[in-house]
């Protein structure tokens, strides 16, 4: 009977060591292929985190470089290597700049592409980034009818000579191309104006100014907006139905703007192309987006023309935005701090 006991328990024990044997065997193989594996996804997301990092420097380097409204740099810094030496305009710029800082407390500013759609695009992008909602006209009307109602309603036929910028392109299709850029306009200011947070604001600002075909677009819509007015104010002062602005008399006394079509020619079909607003036309810019346009002449420092408002005459509810110039052509963006 001992004997069988003894068998009994020598076979159990064999037969649990054996067992025992395979389970080791199945978990060190286990622990091994767990082991391979989590090695495996550590290196797979080290080189997944590296190539989002790589992707993302990059898509943010694409996006710096095609952005128009550059990010904010330090006033006095960008004065010191804009204008070294010891020239009288270069002293001349540079205690400019210094005003603005102390007197203004103008810290920063965010240059702006230097094209000749310089001073709409700076216009726009402050109202854009500022979340300015559209002015009151353009809520009472459906400026995407503005296009069809110059044409038909008005007979301006020879609106098919307009030119889009450095597009030079007239014919038939100038009315669907301009009703596609007041459409742009339209969609891109009431989506960003409905938006309440800054930084979203900013970022959609950043990414819509960053696309040349995008950003052309609106432009073209601002320009053609402002030669509808002026068509507006022509037939009114024709008819002597009511009073128009003064600016629209200092408009048509120029001889090369005194009729609408005298001045989409000669004015507005090369603005974007070969030049810029001049100052009446900031006047109208001003006027017609109901925004105060307060501008910085820095070669006229230490003048009256130092500091100039577009228009000179605004209603107290109307926003405020800046521009900053050296020259009356190009134009940037001061930020302030207090």
């Amino acid at each position: 009977g001992r004997h069988e006991v003894w068998s009994w328990k020598t076979a159990s024990k064999e037969s649990l060591c054996l067992m025992w044997q395979k389970v080791k065997l199945q978990l060190m193989l286990s622990m091994s292929f767990l082991t391979a594996l989590f090695w495996y996804c550590r290196r797979l997301y080290s080189f997944l985190a590296q190539l989002l990092k790589r992707w993302s420097n990059y898509l943010q380097r694409q996006l710096i470089r095609n952005l128009s409204v550059l990010p904010e740099v330090d006033l006095l810094g960008y004065s010191a290597r804009e204008w070294k030496g010891e020239t009288k305009q270069a002293k001349q710029m540079r205690e400019a700049y210094e005003e603005l800082f102390r007197s203004c407390h103008i810290k920063y500013l965010r240059q702006v592409r230097r094209d000749n759609y310089s001073v709409v695009r700076a216009v726009l992008f402050q109202i854009f980034s500022q979340g300015i909602p559209f002015p009151s006209w353009m809520k009472e009307r459906d400026i995407l009818k503005l296009p069809e109602k110059l044409l038909y309603s008005q007979g301006c036929n020879w609106i098919q000579q307009y030119s889009f910028g450095p597009e030079r392109y007239t014919g038939p299709n100038a009315f669907g191309k301009l009703r596609k850029c007041m459409e742009a306009l339209k969609t891109n200011w009431a989506e960003i104006s409905a938006t309440r947070d800054p930084e979203e604001r900013g970022g959609m600002c950043n990414t819509l100014f960053s696309d040349e075909s995008k950003e052309y677009k609106l432009y073209e819509a601002i320009k053609f907006i402002m030669l509808y007015e002026v068509v507006e104010a022509y037939e009114q002062i024709k008819t002597r139905d009511e009073a128009v602005h003064n600016l629209f008399s200092l408009l048509f006394a120029r001889d090369s703007s005194s009729d609408p079509l005298s001045f989409m020619m000669n004015h507005l079909n090369s603005i974007g192309d070969s030049i810029c607003l001049d100052q009446v036309e900031l006047f109208l810019l001003g006027y017609l987006l109901e925004v105060k346009i307060r501008v910085y002449r820095l070669h006229r420092f230490n003048t009256e023309e130092f500091q100039v408002n577009y228009p000179d005459e605004y209603r107290r509810e109307w926003n405020e935005i800046s521009l900053l110039t050296e020259d009356d052509h190009y134009y940037h963006i001061p930020l302030f701090r207090t």
